[in-house]
């Protein structure tokens, strides 16, 4: 008999993404005994890293980490670079941690966090808030409910029959109610969901669905914010699922190995620009990019050169009134 139980309402919405979900695992045929390159392996893990830390104002470059984590000197943040370090670490241990076990969960915080908070590796003591600039948006339960709390969230999770898709987004909405520690709370969400969802099925290990999460980062906060609101966590759930399903779906299998359909700009530009029509301007924006040049030669001209968006003014591609759509042939 389950005690806790998290406020949540199935939707036709959520069980449809559910078996968009299972068509697209099925596509790629990738279980257990699938292999995936230790080079894709890698150069997925660093991009989840990247994007993760990023989603947490981390500055540091795709590249940059990518050095770091190659053991090169990288001129930067000493923080910034701690926290690549870090998550490196906490992320290679993945595959040995119980996602049902709260010593796991504070032995990788503490990886995820050493040299950056006094309580790394441990539960908060104090109260904490989410802000949004000097506006409280959430406050979490006070601190010492938190232990009790996780292991309730742990308990529920083993025991639910919901669809691991479902109750693992669950999760990882409860988990950032809590907010059980006292900093780190956001990155140690989103690698325990990939945990939870790779003990189910092993690709989800390799997926970056982290960088979809950041490029939707707006939408991540607001549907948390609305679920909170409502008392009601399927607006996260809906949200975390098409997350889910967008990030399989730009994925493409290659005889034995999972690679990918395309760059990790030219995913984020896609996605932020969906079925719209806009200008560069107003892409970069969605991006958050400043910089012109880096836009056009990272993101705009290779998903043009691929034919996976177009010009609505073709003959005339300097105009300043161009604009970019998704091509009609592109099903992303």
């Amino acid at each position: 008999m389950i005690s806790y139980k998290p406020p949540f309402t199935m939707t036709d919405d959520i069980t449809m993404l559910v078996s968009e979900i299972s068509e697209e695992i099925g596509r790629l045929s990738v279980m257990h005994e699938c292999h995936i390159t230790p080079h894709l392996r890698r150069k997925n893990r660093i991009r989840t890293i990247h994007s993760s830390l990023a989603i947490e104002n981390n500055t540091l470059s795709i590249d940059q980490v990518t050095a770091i984590i190659d053991g090169k000197r990288v001129l930067g943040n000493p923080n910034e670079i701690r926290e690549v370090r870090n998550a490196y670490e906490a992320y290679e241990l993945m595959l040995e941690l119980n996602p049902l076990s709260a010593d796991d969960l504070l032995k990788a915080h503490g990886l995820m966090m050493a040299g950056l908070i006094p309580e790394n590796g441990r539960f908060r003591s104090k109260g904490v808030g989410v802000f949004d600039g000097e506006k409280i948006i959430h406050m979490a339960p006070p601190a010492e409910f938190v232990p009790g709390q996780i292991n309730d969230l742990i308990e529920w999770y083993s025991e639910s029959r919901l669809h691991p898709l479902i109750k693992s987004s669950i999760f990882h909405y409860e988990f950032e109610f809590i907010h059980p520690f006292a900093d780190g709370n956001g990155r140690m969400g989103r690698m325990w969901h990939t945990i939870l969802l790779g003990k189910w099925k092993e690709l989800f290990y390799w997926l970056p669905i982290e960088e979809l999460i950041q490029s939707r980062q707006k939408e991540y906060y607001e549907a948390f914010n609305k679920a909170n609101n409502a008392s009601d966590s399927s607006c996260f759930v809906t949200l975390m699922l098409e997350i889910i399903r967008d990030t399989l779906k730009n994925t493409d299998q290659v005889g034995d190995q999972v690679t990918d359909q395309v760059d990790s700009p030219i995913l984020r530009l896609l996605s932020v620009l969906g079925d719209e029509t806009l200008s560069a301007a107003e892409i970069m924006k969605r991006l958050g990019l400043a910089h012109r040049p880096t836009f056009r030669k990272n993101y705009l001209n290779p998903a043009l050169e691929a034919h996976l968006i177009e010009r609505t003014i073709p003959d005339k591609p300097n105009s300043s009134k161009q604009k970019y759509r998704k091509t009609l042939h592109n099903g992303c």
